[in-house]
């Protein structure tokens, strides 16, 4: 494999190790204060994997986000960023402040890692960058390591292409009174935006955007930018901390490890994901550990939410082995050699080793791609997606095996392919009385391929398979409230992207019941 060090990786990007150091919120040293641009929190504020006692804090000073140079209309120096954490909106009591730097050299990004906060309470936050201050934001820690919450209300989003709908779902999801929000993937798309893939109507597109495809770190930084420029998805990321993973379009289409679909050599290659995870990192709030290494980023992570749950967040692109001959869809006898792992070793023995030992109700793994066999052919044949586990099923047998040894009720919550799926996981896949051993929730997409329907093409290939559940091709997300005793998991659509302001509806309702694996349909 071409690997690029660490070393190399700073030097060709200009981050200095202080600069990474004092970004992540450590005090601001003396000399770096100056006069701020107006208005430097365009691109407003955010929190995310939250523990017991603290949450990462996010913002980024952007005062023209769209500026072509990717910098959001800064100066190229570094600037005193002060933060408040309180237990009130209005900030009479303060639990947490501090100072922290946004440096030029990650595009004046904001990591605060704020700790020694009580488990299972919400509170809010808030940034002042010179005199100027940020939206105020509304974050929750984790319960105590050994608590038993009552309930837990979290919602899965996947899949926003900004140019082909608007981000009415999050709109609806900013009212709900939730816990945590996972993202699972293609939070940008890496494509030129240009007069016909533009499916938003009454948004101009910016210049800088037009027909340009995401290959350098200023243009990475821009399309970070313009997504997070919608009122929407800001509104979201104030209201709720989020856990996140990436999939492919982070990077470019069908990646997988260090190889393109497009043929770009692997060296090449490593470098146009050493940047597209640098801008990452900039424009999320994640912890210093992801902070990426060259092209390597260290992504998952285990989230306990108390006794309850046991959130799995995985990576299944960057230690992925390839497709098969290079097809995407195929039925190849490589598929099952035993060797394939789409998580790779290191990622296998983590992942595996901690369902094992998992005590919580449940069992939770967040992916970005569709775990659940899915044959395409709907004859006697068999075709499958190596773009999904199914690419990997002596993979996947593994990981299955590991979690039969937990009490825990499996679920996967995953996206990736803009439909609503709920599908029952099997022991024996081509036994449809079979056990089931788990159940795996698929979210449709934010905005991705515009209006949908409630089924297309697609639809009845997907529901031959008698372990599917549930298939809608419509725009939304995944509500779901899980207690001790069942998980209640809600599927909310939305009848048009392409235009503002769509309603919400429940497509439909599913109870599963703790330690009795099922899809029992209630809408």
């Amino acid at each position: 494999m071409a690997t690029i060090d660490r070393r190399s990786f700073l030097a060709l990007s200009g981050v200095s190790t202080a600069a990474v150091v004092l970004g992540s919120g450590h005090p601001a040293a003396a000399g770096y204060d100056g006069r701020v641009p107006a208005n430097p929190f365009t691109l407003g504020v955010a929190s995310g994997d939250p523990h017991p006692d603290g949450v990462v804090l996010w913002t980024r000073l952007a005062p023209e986000p769209l500026a072509a140079d990717g910098h959001g209309g800064m100066p190229r120096r570094p600037f005193t960023v002060a933060y408040e954490v309180a237990e009130d909106e209005g900030f009479a009591r303060i639990a947490a402040r501090g100072h922290a730097l946004a440096t030029p050299e990650l595009a004046h990004s904001v990591h605060v890692e704020v700790c020694g906060l009580r488990p299972g309470r919400e509170y809010f936050y808030r940034f002042r960058a010179g005199t100027e201050l940020s939206p105020v934001g509304r974050t929750k820690t984790a319960p105590a390591p050994y608590a038993m919450p009552d309930e837990l209300r979290f919602t899965t989003a996947s899949c926003q292409a900004w140019y082909h709908g608007h981000f009415t779902a999050y709109e609806h999801m900013a009212k709900e009174d939730l816990d945590v929000l996972f993202f699972l993937g293609d939070y940008i798309y890496e494509y030129g935006i240009t007069a016909t893939n533009l499916w938003r109507q009454g948004v101009p597109m910016p210049a800088a955007e037009h027909g340009v495809e995401t290959v350098t770190l200023e243009q990475y930084r821009l399309r970070y930018a313009l997504f997070k420029t919608d009122p929407h998805l800001q509104a979201v990321h104030a209201s709720v901390p989020w856990v996140i993973t990436t999939d492919d379009h982070e990077v470019q289409n069908n990646y997988a490890d260090e190889w393109s679909e497009t043929g770009i050599p692997p060296a090449d290659f490593l470098r146009r994901r050493a940047v597209a995870y640098r801008a990452f990192y900039e424009n999320l709030p994640l912890r210093a550990v992801s902070l990426p290494d060259g092209p390597h980023l260290a992504l998952h992570h285990r989230l306990r939410w108390g006794r309850l749950a046991d959130f799995n967040v995985l990576d299944n692109r960057q230690h992925r082995d390839p497709y098969p001959a290079g097809a995407v869809v195929d039925n190849s006898p490589e598929r099952h050699d035993p060797s394939r792992t789409i998580l790779g070793a290191r990622q296998e023995k983590w992942l595996f080793d901690g369902v094992r030992r998992s005590q919580a109700t449940w069992n939770v793994l967040a992916t970005g791609v569709v775990m659940a066999q899915i044959d395409r052919d709907t004859g006697p044949g068999e075709l499958y997606s190596n773009d999904m586990w199914d690419g990997f099923p002596a993979c996947r047998d593994r990981l299955f095996a590991a979690l039969r040894q937990s009490p825990a009720t499996p679920v996967v919550l995953s996206g990736d392919i803009h439909r609503h799926v709920a599908a029952e996981l099997k022991t024996d896949w081509r036994d449809p009385a079979s056990a089931t051993m788990g159940v795996e929730l698929v979210g449709g997409s934010i905005g991705s391929d515009g209006d949908g329907a409630d089924t297309d093409s697609f639809g009845p290939l997907w529901l031959a398979n008698p372990h599917v559940k549930l298939y809608n091709a419509r725009r939304g997300y995944l509500s779901c409230r899980m207690t001790p005793t069942a998980l209640t998991s809600e599927f909310k659509t939305l009848p048009y992207v392409t235009r503002p302001g769509a309603p919400v509806t429940t497509a439909a309702r599913f109870v599963t019941e703790a330690g009795r694996p099922a899809l029992n349909r209630e809408v």
